[in-house]
Protein backbone atom coordinates (compact mmCIF):
# COMPACT_ATOMS: atom_id res chain seq x y z
CA UNK A 1 0.00 0.00 0.00
CA UNK A 2 2.88 2.09 0.38
CA UNK A 3 4.66 3.60 -2.34
CA UNK A 4 8.34 4.81 -2.02
CA UNK A 5 8.31 6.47 -5.75
CA UNK A 6 5.90 8.13 -7.60
CA UNK A 7 5.78 9.94 -11.18
CA UNK A 8 3.40 11.13 -13.55
CA UNK A 9 2.42 9.47 -17.01
CA UNK A 10 2.00 12.29 -19.96
CA UNK A 11 -0.02 12.16 -23.18
CA UNK A 12 0.96 16.38 -23.24
CA UNK A 13 4.12 17.77 -23.67
CA UNK A 14 6.92 16.60 -25.47
CA UNK A 15 10.21 17.07 -24.11
CA UNK A 16 11.22 13.91 -22.50
CA UNK A 17 10.36 10.57 -24.33
CA UNK A 18 13.45 9.02 -24.30
CA UNK A 19 12.54 7.18 -20.73
CA UNK A 20 10.03 5.12 -23.15
CA UNK A 21 7.26 5.34 -25.04
CA UNK A 22 4.77 3.11 -26.33
CA UNK A 23 2.22 3.24 -29.57
CA UNK A 24 -1.18 2.03 -28.95
CA UNK A 25 -2.12 0.35 -32.36
CA UNK A 26 0.75 -1.91 -32.33
CA UNK A 27 -1.71 -3.81 -29.46
CA UNK A 28 -5.05 -3.37 -30.96
CA UNK A 29 -6.32 -5.85 -33.70
CA UNK A 30 -7.01 -4.05 -36.79
CA UNK A 31 -5.07 -1.20 -36.22
CA UNK A 32 -2.17 -1.51 -38.51
CA UNK A 33 0.15 1.85 -39.46
CA UNK A 34 1.50 0.62 -42.95
CA UNK A 35 0.75 3.79 -44.30
CA UNK A 36 3.13 5.64 -41.98
CA UNK A 37 0.80 8.23 -40.61
CA UNK A 38 0.15 8.71 -37.37
CA UNK A 39 -2.73 5.90 -35.71
CA UNK A 40 -6.30 7.57 -34.18
CA UNK A 41 -5.18 5.45 -31.26
CA UNK A 42 -2.31 7.73 -29.57
CA UNK A 43 0.34 7.39 -27.84
CA UNK A 44 2.12 7.09 -24.05
CA UNK A 45 5.20 8.24 -22.96
CA UNK A 46 6.97 8.68 -19.41
CA UNK A 47 7.97 12.05 -18.94
CA UNK A 48 9.50 14.40 -16.27
CA UNK A 49 7.28 16.89 -14.49
CA UNK A 50 8.32 20.61 -13.99
CA UNK A 51 7.86 21.92 -10.25
CA UNK A 52 8.58 25.52 -9.53
CA UNK A 53 10.13 27.15 -7.74
CA UNK A 54 13.40 25.69 -6.73
CA UNK A 55 14.42 26.57 -3.40
CA UNK A 56 12.11 29.71 -3.01
CA UNK A 57 12.74 31.11 -6.21
CA UNK A 58 9.74 31.26 -8.63
CA UNK A 59 11.57 31.25 -12.12
CA UNK A 60 13.57 28.50 -11.72
CA UNK A 61 11.91 25.40 -12.66
CA UNK A 62 13.38 21.42 -11.97
CA UNK A 63 12.50 18.26 -13.38
CA UNK A 64 11.44 15.24 -11.13
CA UNK A 65 10.73 11.62 -12.14
CA UNK A 66 10.80 10.04 -8.89
CA UNK A 67 9.66 11.16 -5.85
CA UNK A 68 10.87 9.28 -2.63
CA UNK A 69 8.43 8.37 0.75
CA UNK A 70 9.87 9.83 3.71
CA UNK A 71 12.02 7.08 5.33
CA UNK A 72 10.41 7.10 8.81
CA UNK A 73 6.52 6.76 7.04
CA UNK A 74 8.00 4.01 5.29
CA UNK A 75 10.06 2.40 8.24
CA UNK A 76 6.53 2.75 10.07
CA UNK A 77 4.37 1.29 6.92
CA UNK A 78 6.13 -1.93 8.06
CA UNK A 79 4.08 -2.30 11.09
CA UNK A 80 0.92 -2.74 8.55
CA UNK A 81 1.91 -5.54 7.53
CA UNK A 82 -0.15 -7.74 9.93
CA UNK A 83 -3.38 -5.40 9.89
CA UNK A 84 -6.39 -7.66 9.29
CA UNK A 85 -8.44 -6.13 6.38
CA UNK A 86 -12.04 -6.70 5.53
CA UNK A 87 -12.58 -9.46 2.72
CA UNK A 88 -16.08 -9.44 1.47
CA UNK A 89 -18.55 -6.63 0.30
CA UNK A 90 -21.44 -8.56 1.07
CA UNK A 91 -22.39 -12.12 2.27
CA UNK A 92 -22.07 -13.06 -1.68
CA UNK A 93 -19.08 -11.08 -3.09
CA UNK A 94 -15.84 -11.89 -1.48
CA UNK A 95 -12.23 -11.54 -2.88
CA UNK A 96 -10.88 -14.53 -4.59
CA UNK A 97 -8.28 -14.49 -1.46
CA UNK A 98 -7.63 -11.84 1.59
CA UNK A 99 -6.40 -8.98 1.09
CA UNK A 100 -2.93 -8.03 3.02
CA UNK A 101 -1.03 -4.99 3.34
CA UNK A 102 2.27 -4.62 1.23
CA UNK A 103 5.08 -2.06 1.07
CA UNK A 104 5.67 -1.44 -2.91
CA UNK A 105 8.62 -0.55 -4.01
CA UNK A 106 8.15 1.24 -6.98
CA UNK A 107 4.23 2.73 -6.73
CA UNK A 108 3.26 5.18 -10.20
CA UNK A 109 0.75 7.08 -11.29
CA UNK A 110 -0.95 7.38 -15.01
CA UNK A 111 -3.14 10.15 -16.48
CA UNK A 112 -5.61 7.16 -17.35
CA UNK A 113 -7.36 4.20 -15.97
CA UNK A 114 -5.07 1.50 -17.02
CA UNK A 115 -7.29 -1.78 -17.14
CA UNK A 116 -4.97 -2.70 -20.39
CA UNK A 117 -2.52 -5.71 -20.26
CA UNK A 118 -0.48 -4.32 -22.50
CA UNK A 119 0.07 -1.40 -20.73
CA UNK A 120 0.88 -2.61 -17.20
CA UNK A 121 3.10 -4.87 -18.77
CA UNK A 122 5.01 -1.74 -20.99
CA UNK A 123 5.34 -0.02 -17.00
CA UNK A 124 6.84 -2.86 -15.76
CA UNK A 125 9.36 -3.58 -18.31
CA UNK A 126 10.72 0.14 -18.21
CA UNK A 127 9.84 0.87 -15.14
CA UNK A 128 9.60 -2.86 -12.60
CA UNK A 129 6.15 -0.29 -10.97
CA UNK A 130 4.10 -2.70 -9.20
CA UNK A 131 1.30 -0.50 -8.86
CA UNK A 132 -0.20 2.26 -10.67
CA UNK A 133 -2.91 4.88 -9.56
CA UNK A 134 -4.31 8.12 -11.15
CA UNK A 135 -4.13 10.51 -7.89
CA UNK A 136 -0.89 9.99 -5.86
CA UNK A 137 1.99 11.98 -8.23
CA UNK A 138 0.15 15.62 -7.69
CA UNK A 139 0.53 14.87 -3.75
CA UNK A 140 4.15 13.64 -4.23
CA UNK A 141 4.86 16.35 -6.61
CA UNK A 142 3.57 19.49 -3.97
CA UNK A 143 4.69 17.23 -0.51
CA UNK A 144 8.29 17.10 -2.69
CA UNK A 145 7.71 20.81 -4.25
CA UNK A 146 7.13 22.09 -0.73
CA UNK A 147 9.49 19.75 1.19
CA UNK A 148 6.89 17.85 3.36
CA UNK A 149 7.07 14.15 3.99
CA UNK A 150 5.20 12.07 1.77
CA UNK A 151 3.97 8.40 2.41
CA UNK A 152 0.72 7.35 -0.15
CA UNK A 153 -1.25 4.63 1.45
CA UNK A 154 -3.59 2.84 -1.33
CA UNK A 155 -6.00 0.03 -1.65
CA UNK A 156 -6.06 -1.50 -4.77
CA UNK A 157 -9.71 -2.54 -6.24
CA UNK A 158 -8.49 -3.82 -9.65
CA UNK A 159 -5.99 -5.38 -11.20
CA UNK A 160 -5.07 -3.38 -13.98
CA UNK A 161 -5.93 -5.78 -16.69
CA UNK A 162 -4.99 -8.49 -15.27
CA UNK A 163 -8.44 -9.74 -14.17
CA UNK A 164 -11.29 -11.30 -15.73
CA UNK A 165 -12.02 -9.89 -19.29
CA UNK A 166 -15.73 -9.95 -18.60
CA UNK A 167 -15.87 -7.26 -16.52
CA UNK A 168 -13.51 -4.62 -14.36
CA UNK A 169 -13.20 -5.40 -10.75
CA UNK A 170 -12.98 -1.93 -9.60
CA UNK A 171 -17.04 -2.01 -9.72
CA UNK A 172 -17.47 -4.05 -7.70
CA UNK A 173 -14.78 -3.73 -5.03
CA UNK A 174 -14.40 0.13 -4.97
CA UNK A 175 -15.92 0.25 -1.41
CA UNK A 176 -13.89 -2.10 0.06
CA UNK A 177 -10.88 -0.99 -1.00
CA UNK A 178 -11.51 2.50 0.24
CA UNK A 179 -12.69 0.80 3.34
CA UNK A 180 -9.72 -0.97 3.87
CA UNK A 181 -7.21 2.39 2.85
CA UNK A 182 -9.21 4.02 5.67
CA UNK A 183 -9.10 1.41 8.19
CA UNK A 184 -5.05 1.31 7.25
CA UNK A 185 -4.79 4.71 7.83
CA UNK A 186 -6.40 5.14 10.95
CA UNK A 187 -3.58 2.44 12.11
CA UNK A 188 -0.63 4.00 10.67
CA UNK A 189 -1.67 7.61 12.06
CA UNK A 190 -2.02 5.80 15.15
CA UNK A 191 1.44 3.92 14.66
CA UNK A 192 3.24 7.14 14.15
CA UNK A 193 2.07 8.55 17.95
CA UNK A 194 3.31 5.83 19.02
Amino acid sequence: MGQTTSYHLSQSGDFNRKIGALNISEYNEGSDNKDGKSNLLNNVWLQEEEIYPINGIPEQRQHVFWVPVDKHYFAVSEKLKDLKLENCVNKTSCLPRPPVVVRVERGITANIYLDNRAYREFIYSKLKATTVDMETAAVALICYQQRTPFIALRSLSDLAGRGSALSNEASTFSNLAAQNAVDALIKFVALLGS
